[in-house]
This record gives structure tokens, sequence and C-alpha cells, in this order.
């Protein structure tokens, strides 16, 4: 298991998506999500299916947080330009976490 953490502190559990069908599939179908996602080489995410609300940062090759977005079900965000990865996680976990653009994050484990 892998942990996203900040400043050297530890945010959430992260599970992360690589291959293309991973990253289509991301969170969709589920009820709720504890932790984080993050999906490689996405530049933007849609919610199509999704059954809750969730925060989206958008994340360059450093995992430097460029944008942060909340997107309701059955949206699409606009890529953005830079973007190498997308962090999904549920509604008010950026809020908790403190989580805005300029943010650098890391990944342990």
């Amino acid at each position: 298991m892998a942990w996203l953490l900040k400043d050297g502190q530890v945010l959430a559990s992260l599970e992360i998506k690589d291959g293309l069908f991973a990253r289509s599939k991301g969170l969709l179908g589920k009820p709720g999500f504890e932790g984080a996602m993050l999906l490689r080489h996405t530049r933007g995410v849609h919610t199509f299916g999704m059954r809750f609300t969730m925060d989206v940062a958008f994340l360059d090759r450093d995992l430097n947080v460029l944008d942060v977005v909340t997107v309701r079900p059955l949206r699409v965000t606009i890529p953005r330009f830079h973007t190498r990865s997308v962090l999904e996680a549920e509604a008010g976990a950026f809020e908790r976490w403190s989580l805005k653009p300029g943010d650098r994050l890391e990944i342990n484990g």
C-alpha cells in the first residue's frame, strides 16, 4: 500500500492507477472512497457513473498541485496545461488536508 504525504505528513492511503483500463475505471461505481487515488498520465477526468462528489487535484510531473476543483457527478473537467497526473478523493478531503495549488505531494510506499 502507498501513502500520500504533504510536508512529511501522511494525508491518506493511496491507490495508484497506471494502465488505461485502471485509469478509465477509477472510482466509478463505488458508493464512496476512503483515501485517495492517483491517475497517472491523465490530464482530466469525468464523473459519469459516479455516485458522489469528489475533489480533483491536477498535478505536474513532480507532484506539485497545479489546480484543485470539486466535481459533482455527471461532469467533465477541462484538462489543465502541464498536468501529468490527477489525484481524486471524496469531496471535503482536500479541505481537511489543507491541499491547495502550490503544494508539493510525495508518495511513500
